[in-house]
């Protein structure tokens, strides 16, 4: 039997995200070795966007202007730039489909791009199919998967939510199940005080994650002081966002980082360092390195009237802004019937 219900094209659009506290507890199992630990992020501008579309007897993928064709899914895993594809069609019993793929993501930019583009692949997927779509936490743990057995490290479910939900969100790790609330934050406002900026430098987040993992798995000493202090932070930052209280939070986001950066070697980098440095000169609260830092992106909270002359600043120092703003929207899907 067909499983292909329409083989017009289906579209997804799911979004990157900023963290702001809490990252790294979300990997299982360092959010319930930590009572009370939770991951604050936030759905910025910054879209992933796939399409798919029916072929006759070939899987295909399209990035970055390159095309990459293979007979089985198997094939598209065997191949770096579509192993992600590749598992989603074998997850999914895909047949043949032509999957084109844009990123407005720096690549490497510690902004959870690759797991936006998971969710949208299985949004567009499930679509594409005309099969019920699961709910986002069903969703959310089978992209972490997915993306586990891709790597062959262990992965998180922060980079998901932001993605399939939007907004601000909670992430609470509970024994038995993750807890996401959406928080009730002016998203305007919030964006009036908020730069994205990338600092020239790709990094690997597998990489860095692996070793800070290992450290607190062993029970290292410093680590679970270290983990200690980010998750207080992550529970004193939901309150100051909900309250509207910008300074506040740029001075937590600011403390995460230097708690964050002390978890293992080259989670900072003299670029990383320099712009913050140079914001905070010029009257930024607080900010820190996106992801797991090691290159990637920076967030920034400055007060909105020395905004721009603290991005012209971030722009002298080698960091490219990025046209990024909070957003309230879920994943988006468009086409078939």
């Amino acid at each position: 039997m067909d499983r292909v219900a329409d083989s017009s094209q289906i579209r997804c659009r799911a979004w990157c995200r900023v963290d702001l506290a809490g990252g790294t507890l979300d990997i299982w199992p360092l959010g319930v070795l930590h009572a009370g630990s939770r991951t604050v992020n936030l759905a910025i501008s910054i879209p992933v966007q796939v399409s798919i579309t029916a072929t006759a007897d070939r899987y295909e993928v399209v990035q970055d202007g390159t095309l990459v064709q293979a007979s089985t899914p198997q094939e598209l895993c065997n191949q770096s730039g579509s192993a992600l594809v590749g598992m989603v069609c074998a997850e999914l019993s895909l047949p043949s489909i032509r999957v084109s793929i844009e990123s407005g993501s720096p690549r490497g930019g510690g902004l959870g791009a690759s797991s936006a583009l998971t969710v949208a692949l299985l949004c567009a997927a499930r679509k594409f199919l005309d099969t019920p779509m699961p709910g986002p936490d069903e969703t959310a743990r089978l992209a972490r998967d997915i993306e586990a057995r891709m790597m062959g490290l262990p992965t998180g479910v922060q980079d998901h939510y932001p993605a399939l939900l939007g907004g601000a969100l909670e992430i609470s790790y509970q024994l038995g199940s993750d807890r996401v609330r959406k928080l009730s934050v002016n998203l305007e406002e919030l964006g009036a005080h908020l730069l994205v900026a990338y600092t020239g430098r790709s990094h690997f987040s597998a990489s860095n994650n692996w070793q800070i993992i290992r450290r607190r798995l062993e029970g290292d000493s410093e680590s679970v002081e270290l983990f200690e202090g980010i998750s207080s932070i992550a529970a004193r930052i939901v309150p100051a966002l909900e309250a509207g209280d910008w300074e506040t939070t740029g001075d937590l986001v600011g403390q995460e980082w230097r708690l964050r950066s002390r978890l293992a070697a080259g989670i900072s980098t003299p670029t990383i360092e320099a712009l913050l440095e140079g914001a905070t000169k010029l009257g930024a609260w607080g900010g820190k390195a996106c992801g797991a830092g090691g290159g990637g992106c920076v967030v920034l909270f400055c007060p909105s009237e020395k905004k721009d002359e603290i991005a012209r600043e971030v722009e002298r120092l080698g960091g490219e802004i990025l046209p990024a703003h909070p957003v309230s929207e879920p994943v988006q899907v468009e086409g078939g019937r």
